[in-house]
C-alpha cells in the first residue's frame, strides 16, 4: 500500500477544502494528512494594517515559527502539498514549511505534486516552491493551479472583501465571489481521479501532461505579463522597508507609503502598460508568450 504525505496550511479553510476533494478518490494508500499552522495566528480576518505588514518578509522568504506537528513515516511513495501564494511569493506559513529540515529530509527522492489555490498570480511563488524543493532533492511531478477566474480588478476588490470581513460574499451584492469558485473546488477531485490511476503504476512521467489536458493548468497572458515585472517590484520594497527599519526609521510609515504605491500600481499604472503590451507588443510576442506558458505549466518537472 501506498504511504502518501499530504500537507497544508490554510488561513480561510479554502485549500483544505482543495485538498480534502483532491484526495477524496485516491484508493489503496495510507494517507498522513497534516495541516500546518502557526505560533503567532495571522489574524483572519486581517486588518488592513497587519495585511500589508507581512509583506517584506513573505517576499524575503524570511521563516516564521510552525505549531508542532508530526509525520508517521520516515518515507513517503509520494508528497502533495498544498500552499497559496503572498504577494507573489510563497506564504509565509508554506516558506517555513520548505526551510523545516524535518519536512525537507522527507522530500529528498520523494515525487512532489503542489496544488496552488490562489487569486489569479502563482507564477513566481511556485518558481521559488520548485526550486525549493529541487534544492531538497525532491522530485517535482504535478502541479495544480486553481484560480479565481473573474477579471484581475474585480478579483482584487472581492478578495480584499474576504479578507478584511471574513466573508466569502459579494461586495455590495455587485462584485464576483471571491477565491476559487465552488464549482472549482468540488471538480478538484477528477484530479485527484487522475493521479489514483499513476499511483497504480507508480511511474509518474506522464502525469503533468494529463492534468494539464484536464485543466489543472490555466495561464492568462495578461497575468504572465504582469508577474514578469511584478516581483522585481515587490523585492525592492521588500528590502528599501526593512533596510530602513534597521536604520530605525518607522516601519509602519514605509509600509503605508507602499500600500498607497500598490494601489496606484495596481488600478492605475497596470492598467496602461497592459493596454500598450496587448495593442503594440503582444502581437509579436506570440511564440515567446507560449514557450513562458510551456515553461511554467510543467515549472520543475522534467
Amino acid at each position: 500500500m501506498k504511504k502518501i504525505l499530504c500537507l497544508n496550511y490554510s488561513q480561510s479553510g479554502q485549500l483544505h477544502d482543495i485538498i480534502e476533494n483532491f484526495i477524496a478518490p485516491i484508493e489503496h494508500a495510507e494517507i498522513d494528512r497534516v495541516k500546518i499552522t502557526i505560533k503567532d495566528r495571522f489574524q483572519f480576518p486581517w486588518k488592513v494594517n497587519n495585511f500589508y505588514d507581512a509583506m517584506p518578509e513573505t517576499v524575503l522568504e524570511e521563516p516564521i515559527e510552525l505549531e508542532s506537528f508530526s509525520f508517521k513515516e520516515e518515507n513517503y511513495d509520494l508528497i502533495i502539498l498544498g500552499y497559496q501564494p503572498w504577494f507573489l511569493s510563497p506564504s509565509m506559513p508554506t516558506s517555513s514549511l520548505l526551510q523545516n529540515d524535518r519536512f525537507l529530509k522527507r522530500v529528498k527522492n520523494t515525487p512532489v505534486i503542489t496544488i496552488i489555490g490562489a487569486r489569479n498570480m502563482w507564477l513566481n511563488a511556485h518558481d521559488s516552491v520548485t526550486n525549493r524543493i529541487r534544492s531538497a532533492g525532491g522530485q517535482m511531478v504535478g502541479n495544480i493551479a486553481l484560480v479565481d477566474r473573474a477579471p484581475n480588478h474585480a478579483s482584487a476588490v472581492s478578495i480584499t472583501h474576504w479578507m478584511l470581513t471574513g466573508k466569502k460574499t459579494r461586495k455590495w451584492g455587485i462584485f464576483p465571489l471571491p477565491g476559487v469558485s465552488d464549482e472549482d473546488i468540488k471538480d478538484v477531485s477528477k484530479f485527484g481521479i487522475t493521479l489514483n490511476e499513476f499511483l497504480k503504476s507508480n511511474n509518474f512521467d506522464n502525469l503533468q501532461p494529463e492534468l494539464i489536458k484536464k485543466g489543472a493548468v490555466r495561464i492568462n497572458s495578461n497575468i504572465l505579463f504582469i508577474e514578469g515585472k511584478a516581483k522585481k517590484i515587490f523585492l525592492i520594497w521588500a528590502n528599501l522597508i526593512k533596510k530602513k527599519e534597521a536604520e530605525g526609521k518607522n516601519r509602519s510609515f514605509w509600509i503605508k507609503f507602499f500600500r498607497i504605491y500598490l494601489n496606484v500600481a495596481l488600478f492605475g499604472v497596470a492598467p496602461i502598460l497592459l493596454f500598450f503590451d496587448i495593442l503594440l507588443f503582444r502581437p509579436f510576442k506570440m511564440k515567446v508568450n507560449k514557450k513562458k506558458k510551456e515553461h511554467y505549466a510543467y515549472l520543475g518537472i522534467k
